[in-house]
């Protein structure tokens, strides 16, 4: 395939300036670039100003450069802060993922004056990594120039470019540091951010916790950091399963039960509580304990003793609790499934964690650890190979709803891998490695606006499937097919199938 040469640039103050005849003499950096001399397929131009201001300033552009205007393309991107690090990595490489890129036959080129320093910082970053670029910048006294330095060189050049900004180097994060013990919570979503944040403030303060979150969101993962965090770091963790206990046995299974209390009870027992004295006890699903079990637990909270299974003495415990549950707690107290006052008792600190569905910049980060993960386990395997995803795959991940949060996108990965036969992942691997479980939102209706997705590329979806079926319903008669499709004749489905790319292949 022919290459393709694509400019990718903010529009920066200083162009809109000179498109409004606001600096007599001057073309501006992005119109600099497009005199230079090499001619460009494509001009893919971003903006985060007013987006009827920055349409006239590409009319003004064509006109000035003599670009058609299919060639130059316009994309609104909305920031909280021009200078927001963070914020401006995750919403260009959105961008840029929605685009389809990268891509062999495309020859990107990043403009790096145009608009702050920070977007400019950016730039560098992606064509070192995820999108390979060539670099250019423009200035009124040396006019275009070609960017290059390696990784080693960077160092030198990072912070020299970002002095050109009021804003200074630590404003380029807006993460704030982490303790340690959270690092294994990959998040680079505000709303994930934040609930870091929560838990390391809670973890300071010996009080109970209850983390409230979807199946899969990471629930024991955020309790093992606030114990590891906090002052009984050194005493035991024990994690217990609400859920999975049989309801006969609860009791016994938190609190201990002597020799004799019921059939089976052959010798004496310590219960989770006792077990966990001194350090944290992790109530999963703590909704789904039946009611005497959350009298029991609510006088262990409050008397700091439990009592167990056929005694009649109490034993003094010092545990933390930390809660979690998928239930709407506050539903269930109402209609008389949990204690009210248990739940105050539980309900001191609070976590919400978001489901994945809503951590769009965080899926990325994901599939690349679970990726290492899961090529580590596959060393010494017989017929193990390093895997990768191609961006075609990637871009059907970053697609999903992920009703099953992160343990639904690993299982998702390790399937894709085991059922490609190549080294690289594709499309079709994923699609096929993915779970259509009943009662499900429709997995058209159901995907989710965040990083990867394309309104055009899902219509094309949803109508390649419609055709296909129409084709092997009528086998193969054109005629017939466009009558139920809805369409005029069968010249508009011969059309349609050959944008889409349907071949024989597909028909049988």
């Amino acid at each position: 395939m022919k290459p393709v040469a694509w400019l990718i640039s903010w529009i920066g103050d200083t162009d809109h300036r000179c498109a409004e005849g606001k600096l007599a003499g001057q073309v501006g950096p992005i119109a600099t670039a497009l005199q230079g001399g090499k001619r460009y397929d494509r001009v893919y131009l971003l903006t985060n100003y007013d987006h009827a201001r920055s349409q006239q300033y590409c009319k003004w552009l064509e006109e000035l450069t003599s670009y058609p205007a299919k060639a130059v393309d316009l994309y609104s991107i909305e920031l909280n802060s021009p200078i927001n690090y963070a914020e401006i990595y995750d919403k260009v490489s959105q961008e840029l993922i929605k685009a389809r890129l990268p891509q062999d036959h495309i020859e990107l080129t990043f403009h790096l004056s145009p608009g702050t320093p920070a977007m400019g910082a950016i730039w560098i970053m992606l064509s070192k990594t995820r999108f390979p670029a060539k670099l250019i910048q423009t200035s009124k006294e040396h006019g275009l120039e070609s960017v290059d330095f390696s990784f080693d060189l960077a160092n030198d050049f990072l912070p020299e470019y970002l002095q050109r900004s009021d804003a200074r180097i630590q404003r380029l994060s807006s993460t704030p540091t982490a303790a340690p013990e959270f690092d294994k919570i990959l998040r680079r979503s505000p709303g994930m951010q934040q609930q870091v944040d929560l838990a390391q403030r809670v973890a300071a303060h010996d009080i109970p916790v209850l983390i409230l979150g979807e199946t899969g969101t990471g629930k024991e993962l955020f309790a093992e950091a606030i114990h590891a965090s906090s002052r009984r770091s050194g005493q035991p963790f024990i994690a217990v399963n609400c859920g999975a206990v049989a309801q006969d046995l609860a009791n016994s299974e938190l609190f201990g039960h002597k020799k004799g209390a019921f059939t089976g009870a052959d010798r004496d027992r310590k219960g989770h509580f006792e077990e966990a004295n001194g350090g944290t006890l992790f109530l999963d699903e703590v909704g789904d304990l039946p009611l005497d079990s959350q009298v029991r637990l609510l006088r262990a909270l409050q008397a700091k003793e439990v009592t167990p299974v056929g005694s009649s003495k109490p034993v003094k415990v010092n545990v933390r609790i930390v809660a979690a549950t998928h239930r709407d707690l506050a539903a269930d107290v109402a209609a008389g499934r949990f204690r009210e006052d248990l739940f105050h008792r539980l309900a001191v600190g609070i976590l919400r964690l978001p489901p994945l569905r809503e951590r769009g910049e965080d899926i990325d980060l994901l599939i690349d650890h679970f990726m290492d993960q899961i090529n580590a386990d596959a060393q010494g395997q017989p017929e193990a190979r390093h895997k990768t995803f191609s961006q075609e795959a990637r871009n059907v991940l970053l697609q999903q709803g992920w009703p099953g949060n992160i343990r639904e996108l690993y299982h998702s990965l390790l399937r894709s891998v085991i059922w490609s036969k190549d080294n690289e992942v594709t499309a079709a691997d994923v699609k096929a490695a993915l779970l259509n479980m009943p009662g499900r939102e429709d997995g058209v209706l159901g995907r989710t606006l965040t990083q990867g997705f394309d309104l055009q590329a899902l219509l094309d979806d949803v109508t390649r499937h419609y055709v296909v079926k129409a084709m092997k319903q009528t086998r193969h008669k054109k005629t017939q097919a466009a009558v139920l499709l809805g369409l005029s004749n069968y010249q508009t489905l011969s059309n349609w199938m050959t944008k889409l790319g349907i071949s024989d292949d597909d028909l049988t």
